[in-house]
């Protein structure tokens, strides 16, 4: 007797409810753990809000969008973290829908859902989409892109040129990998003969036409900054360690997905005992130009990605690793054929669950587990909000004055560039890349210096004492991480530059 379960018969039935289900599932999961288990935020986050508040029109960083987008996003929550979280699982929701629509486009509604299910266990889309940034809002971005890229190739609708070229202009505003990835768009579509067919119109003018409208402002800031150089090429004495490089962002790839490898072989026939009973998702056969467009993006970003990171010394794919692996699940489904069995029901979803909670249970021992054995310090453990509000309260109190800048070491400085006040962030040591504050402008401004404290003593580093003589230490501050096990206390070291007179 064939049986078939009650999720199986969901996505035959309701493959959209499944997708808005396991979707929404996913990005409550990882809108709630950073709220309850992040005192400061993960990664760079802070150094962009940091970047957001000044609204450049470019950074060393790359482009602006989604350093305004996380401002914009962290004001309207009244300065809180929560509408940086939420943002960014707004952005993981919005790519796994596109992608199921253009799943759905190219295997069906039903297989769609298993590319979406497929796709969910890639590491890249668990906890490092909490960090909003460049390569998190590329995500839904690449995927409007892809989606309307088949839309004009595969299925020859005009209309949706106008979509893509503001989405092409949008990824251009979001990351400097964008250009790589339209060269990828542009190539595919120039090898195929549909694809030449569509760029014989004269749609394509009017897209490039709408894009250059979109980025002039970040290409005038290009040229005047000289900002267009290629980083400098590897010597030849070091072509070794960048392959091996290229080869370790490789491995990180392939483990990224080694959910998807392991559903896939239990789902395997090799040692299936009732092979014929098990339920099987039904497609209609694929265009062979399909099978090609997902083929090529499934592989050719995730290989040219990780070769140009290892070639330039980069610790990322270019891109990053949810753009590189995004079509990884639509892949695997379009490569095992238009009958899918679904054999051993129980075991592919205790594995599946297993995998998308597998970053959320490794997030919760890292910040209950690793204080307590002392081996190095969890960043999210920091207290940045106590921080913030000691340093900017002092300052208020003894010059009564709102601080308005904030200088020294850049995790701590970051932090305290969050506070209610929203002060300028001046990254002393290479002011080159906040040009909205100088260390000049700092002393006639005044603001706050801190440091790592090593004693209680409070000295600041030489090279900070050099860039700014005269500096008085105050008594160190100690604060107490969230979960504090066998960790030190976190001492750290200020000074405050009183502001000049007018």
């Amino acid at each position: 007797m064939r049986f078939t379960s009650l999720v199986v018969e969901l996505i035959r039935a309701r493959p959209r409810l499944v997708v808005w289900i396991v979707v929404l599932v996913q990005a409550g999961l990882w809108l709630v753990l950073p709220m309850l288990l992040y005192p400061s935020p993960p990664g760079d986050l802070a150094t962009v809000l940091a970047f957001g508040r000044e609204y450049q029109v470019g950074t060393w960083l790359g482009p602006p969008l989604a350093f305004w987008l996380a401002d914009i996003a962290f004001r309207a929550a009244g300065n809180n973290m929560f509408g940086v979280y939420l943002l960014a699982q707004v952005c993981a929701v919005v790519t796994f829908w596109i992608y199921y629509q253009l799943a759905r486009a190219i295997v069906g509604g039903q297989q769609a859902v298993l590319a979406v299910l497929l796709s969910m266990t890639v590491v890249a889309f668990s906890s490092p989409g909490v960090e909003f940034g460049p390569l998190v809002l590329a995500r839904p971005l690449w995927a409007l892109l892809l989606l309307h890229s088949w839309q004009l190739i595969g299925q020859n609708r005009r209309n949706a040129w106008f979509a893509w070229s503001i989405e092409a202009g949008l990824l251009l505003l979001t990351t400097s990998a964008a250009l790589g990835l339209l060269l990828l768009l542009a190539g595919f579509a120039v090898a195929t003969v549909r694809g030449r067919r569509v760029l014989m119109s004269l749609d394509p003018l009017y897209a490039l036409l709408v894009i250059a409208v979109l980025v002039l402002p970040y290409l005038i800031w290009l040229l005047r900054a000289d900002a267009l150089a290629m980083p400098p090429w590897p010597a030849i004495s070091d072509l070794g360690a960048r392959a091996l490089q290229w080869g370790w962002l490789l491995v990180g790839l392939v483990l990224a997905m080694s959910a998807i490898v392991l559903l896939v072989i239990l789902n395997s026939g090799w040692f299936a005992r009732h092979a014929g009973e098990a339920p099987i998702i039904y497609r209609p056969p694929v265009d062979p130009l399909a099978r090609d467009f997902v083929f090529f993006f499934a592989i050719v970003p995730a290989l040219l990605g990780s070769l140009l990171a290892g070639l330039f010394n980069l610790d990322h794919v270019v891109g990053g690793a949810g753009v590189a692996l995004l079509m990884s699940g639509l892949a695997v489904i379009v490569a095992t054929g238009d009958l899918i069995h679904l054999r051993r029901q129980r075991v592919l979803r205790t594995v599946w669950a297993a995998a998308v909670a597998a970053p959320a249970l490794a997030v919760i021992a890292t910040t209950f587990v690793l204080p307590w054995t002392g081996a190095a310090e969890v960043p999210t453990l920091l207290p940045a909000k106590a921080i913030a509000h000691f340093f900017g309260d002092n300052f208020e109190r003894r010059t009564n004055q709102r601080l308005r800048a904030v200088a020294g070491d850049p995790q701590l400085a970051s932090f305290i560039a969050m506070s209610a006040g929203r002060p300028h962030l001046l990254l002393d040591a290479t002011p080159e890349r906040t040009p909205w504050l100088s260390v000049a402008k700092f002393n006639q401004t005044g603001g706050v210096v801190v440091w790592r404290a090593s004693d209680t003593s409070g000295m600041p580093p030489p090279d900070i004492a050099q860039r700014f003589p005269g500096l008085v230490p105050e008594v160190p501050r100690a604060f107490e991480w969230m979960v504090n096990g066998h960790q030190p206390l976190l001492r750290i070291g200020w000074a405050i530059v009183r502001p000049k007179a007018p």
